[in-house]
């Protein structure tokens, strides 16, 4: 059991030393990886909740909440006719 951790590590750096095609794959999820999120997300997916409620967590959920049930459905009423599921 001891060696096992070692020679998984020493399977997948020998794996990723040996790739080529590979390599340039990771190199390219990567760095689209580092435009998205370092350059893109903060322009374009700014915190709302951050900015309307600083600090007030008990406001931020009422606030999800409200947004969350705003359009639902109203529940069905029961049926009459039908025998009320038991609990």
């Amino acid at each position: 059991m001891r060696d096992l951790v070692p020679a998984i590590v020493r399977f997948y750096l020998d794996g990723f030393r040996n790739m080529r095609l590979g390599r340039l794959l990771w190199t390219i999820i990567l760095f689209k990886l580092i435009i998205f999120f370092g350059v893109i997300k903060p322009f374009f997916m700014p915190d709302y909740l951050e900015s309307r409620f600083a600090d007030n967590t008990a406001a931020k959920a009422a606030y999800v909440l409200e947004r969350l049930t705003e359009h639902m459905p109203p529940a069905p009423a029961p049926d009459a006719t039908r025998p009320a599921a038991p609990p």
